[in-house]
């Protein structure tokens, strides 16, 4: 009976109609009990006489009986709309606190209780999608960060290189003019890298935020910075690079500093796979420049060829002050951003190779 009064009326009801309810239930409930009291002390009187103790019994048992429907209305008014609903918000409470939001509150009353108990689980989905939008912020800029220190390097060897080069060459006047020029340019262009680095670190969040700045320039001058890039690297693995160019003699409209990141990240992994050299193919035409890096190595493995392009994935290579997983991964996605693609394969005579592709929007 208690239960098919809770489930089918005071789940419907508001507290304070669920309250007044059990009043009028505990009110008919006493009256009734002192009706049966009355009765009973009057066959008392009528047994034992007028007597003193039967008049004060009867007094006794009435606020007895009202006392105790008082008490047994107010436990049960607690047990049917109080007692759940607060064991679900201390125990949610609980477990908020513990920084564990991995739970649900249901409550099917739709009373006060009921409502509290639903702004409390959307407070608490709320909550936990916040913290996931922190904590995924937080570990795209971790990661970001992790890319930046990544792509520091490349330039910063570069200028190390040119540096060393011109001081112990231009002294003995061993550099023609020409080439001091050239090695000026390059460091000028990877000292803009920089600063573009700097200011990218300050305003950028993730990295598709990443913008693409494309410029007019042609092939020739584009790929010679390329080569001095690569030849840098490969001095640094001890290693040799060669390169080959077809192109169509049209201008090209490219970000190069992002052109020359991916290359960069591609050569620095083929040379830290390469036996003795990496090769690189320039085939510029048609709207496309497509740059294939190969070197002759052992080639990708089949678990390298599916997860290469994930970010954090170093294969076999465990040294992180060298190699922190990120290059094919930034590449993959700057190559999007460039609006081209990136291919990871084995080379028909063995070794890796990594194809690039950049949407160069030729201008005729």
């Amino acid at each position: 009976m208690a239960k098919l009064l809770n489930g089918l009326l005071l789940k419907r009801f508001t507290l304070l109609q669920s309250f007044i309810l059990l009043c009028v239930i505990t009110l008919i409930a006493v009256l009734a009990v002192i009706t049966v009291e009355f009765a009973w002390a009057e066959n008392l009187r009528q047994r034992f006489g007028e007597t003193n103790w039967v008049l004060p019994s009867l007094v006794a048992a009435v606020l007895l009986t009202v006392a105790a429907g008082i008490v047994i209305m107010a436990v049960l008014f607690y047990r049917w709309k109080l007692k759940r609903p607060l064991e679900l918000l201390k125990r949610a409470s609980e477990n908020i606190s513990a920084n564990d939001l991995g739970f649900r509150l249901t409550y099917d009353s739709r009373d006060e209780m009921g409502e509290l108990v639903a702004a409390f689980e959307n407070m608490r989905s709320q909550l936990e999608k916040n913290i996931k939008t922190l904590w995924r912020s937080v570990e795209e800029r971790k990661q970001l960060n992790a890319i930046f220190a990544h792509d520091l390097r490349t330039p910063l060897s570069v200028l190390k290189g040119n540096a060393e080069l011109l001081a112990a060459y231009l002294p003995e006047k061993k550099l023609s003019e020409e080439k001091v020029l050239d090695l000026v340019h390059t460091m000028s262009l990877h000292i803009v890298r920089l600063e573009s680095y700097a200011d990218a670190m300050n305003s950028i969040q993730k990295l598709e935020d990443v913008p693409v700045r494309r410029q007019s320039m042609d092939a020739i001058s584009l790929t010679a910075v390329l080569n001095d890039s690569a030849e840098q690297i490969a001095r640094q693995f001890g290693k040799r690079f060669d390169s080959s160019l077809e192109y169509d003699n049209t201008a090209i409209n490219v970000d190069p500093h992002i052109v020359i990141q991916i290359f960069e990240n591609v050569v620095a992994n083929g040379m830290r796979y390469a036996a003795s050299q990496v090769n690189a193919r320039y085939d510029i035409r048609e709207g496309v420049m497509n740059i294939t890096v190969s070197d002759d190595g052992p080639g990708f493995s089949d678990e390298a060829l599916r997860k290469a392009v994930l970010p954090f994935y170093r294969g076999e290579v465990w040294d992180a002050t060298e190699h922190r997983g990120l290059g094919l991964y930034i590449c993959k996605v700057f190559c999007e951003k460039h609006g081209g693609s990136l291919l990871i394969e084995n080379a028909p005579r063995g070794g890796g190779s990594v194809t690039t592709s950049f949407g160069t929007q030729v201008d005729k």
